[in-house]
């Protein structure tokens, strides 16, 4: 029996991260300006019948492009008779996340999904069988494209005969985008850029007025539409174009410095928006909202993807913002259209990375540490201390980015390694709910990131570098985690000795590729420390300790394995159920080891009898398709055909390996290894009914 389901597993029912039936990131435009000829292009490129074309909205950041494609969205969906579906392409996890949500919206069945997410199968194949497969045409919008490589390495850039593709990037490049047509976004004439001040703020003056203004802001969209918001919502003390022209041009105002925007020559996007934003921030603090500044200066401790709203709502946010004034604080963020709530399956708020920017180099230095250090404890409130087992929480994939994004922020050290603390546990998280492949970006990030600012012999980047490793090996790819954890492992045994904890943790974890890698008796050996080591340091009956004592009935040679069970004064499940409880983790893991200690000893009657209750207990507890459950399955099977059932056998078998195939996919050794004992007692059942 192969030894996958021991450690951490999860749930492979699916949870979308976001919606991708409606458009999401920024607002639509009142009216798209001076896009005739481009719209009346798109909008034929959707017309009944036209299918199997790329179309790519190219140019700088804020200059509209996503208003295009909302607004061809909505048409196409509307007029066209199209499905429509919106991804944000902005990185691998929202890319990744969002286009297995389009599979799941084309049909594709959870065991498809959870393989895809897991990397056990080519998600971006089974993304476009599904949309191939489509009974409607429809249009696909990947916003937000600006690495063209994540497409491109993971195949998910392809054209179908059922429907349209239009991608939003600030790369122009041709050599990007082979085949498809190209359509250059950038900045509005002048008059254009006057009437979209005019449409959102049209009392305030005039056009010449608001051509001036616009000059003043590159006649960039996003930082028209800031401005007409901001003109918008002065009720008070209402401002005039004339005022706001004026503060434009105030001393500390006009410092506009290239940082390489290339629509604009030496003219800097970020920073001709961010004289905007501060506009903003200056009338909420004449308002007497002065803590919108710090709120969107703690923001921009944070990633630019969906936050939730949960992490905002702790006591701990008192050292960035009063939290009595947190809600009034944001309610102005979002009245300045600095902000947005967004809905990616919980309530979130999203602020532009472009506005995160420009304000994270804005806050004075001495404030980082403090806003940093809000932002983490924040974080350090929502993800558990000790993960468990279950399904998937969509909060935790949602706080993915953000802990990245706060790790790259961050400066001082102490402030790194809490933070890298809850990079580590979210990483555990995400690997307990079966999410794999998020848990090995998400931990290997954050070690590549905090190794340069902490050093590579700091005991938290160890430990991400070690939940690297076992997220490898749920990968399936063995080898890859024995060389990490290896790393790992001599460096433990170098800084703290052969009974520390996290040292006594990597021999216990560097079993199990091992053990896949044929090197049994290094594994074992290496085992048995991990488990003399636990019993020595945390004593007999910590939850550790039984773990790794019931990993050994797995692996001890057979006399030795008689002498453990049978001298034993108490069975190693019951000594677990009575410490811990009978439905506790390890308790359930030790039941599962036991049944296959019984098997090993050919005491088959006990073997069927445990096997098959502690299968049907962990389908109780964590459903059909669980890891765990199937591996209780696959040795209830092997019991059954010891003891000559072996149509009873064929027949659960069966339904293992294809539930393994459809969660892990067909590549994976566990799949493999399924599918072979299927035919093992298939010939076995075959041979019985011609004897």
């Amino acid at each position: 029996m192969e030894h996958y389901h021991h450690g951490e597993a999860g749930s492979v029912d699916w949870a979308g991260i976001e919606s991708v039936r409606q458009p999401t990131g920024g607002r639509a435009p009142m009216v798209l300006r001076d896009r005739t000829e481009l719209m009346k292009r798109l909008q034929a490129a959707v017309a009944p019948g036209a299918s199997n074309q790329v179309y790519v909205l190219h140019g700088m950041g804020g200059c509209g492009k996503t208003a295009v494609a909302r607004t061809l969205f909505q048409f196409a969906t509307t007029e066209g008779n199209r499905v429509g579906l919106w991804v944000n392409a902005a990185d691998r996890t929202s890319l990744r996340s969002g286009m297995l949500a389009v599979a799941a919206d084309r049909g594709a069945a959870n065991g498809e999904l959870s393989a895809a997410r897991n990397g056990l199968r080519a998600p971006a194949d089974l993304v476009w069988k599904r949309l191939g497969q489509s009974e409607y045409p429809w249009l696909l919008v990947l916003d937000n494209a600006d690495d063209p490589e994540i497409l491109h390495d993971g195949g998910w850039l392809r054209a179908s005969p059922r429907g349209i593709v239009l991608v939003t990037t600030r790369r122009a490049g041709v050599h990007w985008w082979p085949h498809a047509e190209l359509h250059h976004v950038g900045v509005l004439p002048r008059k254009a850029a006057a009437q979209v001040l005019c449409d959102l703020a049209p009392e305030t003056g005039t056009m010449e007025e608001a051509a001036e203004i616009a000059d003043h802001l590159g006649r960039l969209p996003l930082a028209l539409t800031l401005a007409g918001g901001f003109l918008s919502h002065q009720v008070i003390d209402p401002w005039t174009m004339t005022r706001y022209g004026r503060h434009l041009d105030g001393q500390g105002r006009v410092d506009l410095i290239d940082q390489g925007a290339t629509a604009l020559g030496r003219e800097d996007a970020r920073h001709l928006i961010t004289r905007t934003w501060q506009l903003s921030l200056d009338a909420l603090a004449g308002q007497g909202v002065q803590e919108s500044t710090a709120l969107l200066r703690l923001l921009a401790c944070f990633g630019a993807d969906p936050l939730p709203l949960t992490l905002l709502n702790s006591p701990r946010i008192n050292r960035a913002v009063p939290r009595a004034r947190a809600e009034v604080a944001l309610r102005g963020l979002l009245d300045q259209s600095l902000t947005v709530v967004v809905d990616a399956g919980v309530r979130c708020v999203q602020t532009h990375a472009l506005l995160l920017a420009s304000v994270m180099a804005d806050i004075p230095g001495e404030q980082v540490a403090q806003l940093t250090s809000t932002a983490a404890l924040l974080l350090d409130a929502v993800v558990p201390a000790i993960p468990e087992r279950g399904r998937q929480d969509l909060r935790m994939s949602l706080l993915a980015p953000h802990v990245l994004a706060l790790l790259h922020h961050a400066t001082d050290a102490s402030v790194v390694a809490g933070a890298l603390d809850v990079a580590v546990r979210l990483a555990c998280a995400l690997h307990r709910t079966g999410d794999y492949l998020s848990a090995w970006e998400l931990a290997s990030a954050a070690a590549a990131i905090t190794e340069p600012k902490l050093g590579p012999e700091h005991r938290t980047v160890l430990s991400a570098h070690a939940r690297t490793g076992r997220a490898l090996f749920r990968l399936g790819r063995f080898a890859e985690s024995e060389t990490v954890l290896r790393h790992v492992l001599a460096v433990r045994e170098q800084l703290f000795g052969p009974d520390h904890p996290d040292t006594l943790d990597s021999y216990f974890g560097i079993n199990h590729p091992l053990q896949q890698l044929g090197r049994v008796t290094e594994g074992i050996t290496l085992l048995r420390r991990a488990t003399d080591g636990r019993e020595r340091v945390l004593g007999k009956e910590h939850p550790l300790t039984l773990q790794a004592r019931a990993h050994l009935l797995e692996f001890l040679p057979i006399a030795e394995l008689a002498a453990e069970v049978d001298d034993a004064a108490m069975p190693l499940p019951q000594e677990c159920a009575l410490h811990l409880g009978p439905d506790h983790a390890v308790t359930l893991g030790a039941r599962l080891s036991y049944a296959l200690a019984l098997l090993r000893l050919s005491r088959f009657e006990a073997a069927v009898e445990d096997a098959r209750q502690v299968a049907a207990d962990y389908d109780r507890h964590y459903g059909p398709d669980y890891a765990l459950t199937l591996s209780a399955q696959l040795l209830y099977a092997r019991a059954q055909a010891a003891l000559g059932d072996v149509d009873s056998a064929v027949e659960l078998m069966a339904m293992v390996a294809h539930r393994r195939e459809l969660g892990f996919g067909a590549a994976h050794p566990y799949t493999a290894r399924s599918y072979e004992l299927l035919e093992e007692l298939r010939a076995k059942a075959a041979c019985q009914s011609a004897d």
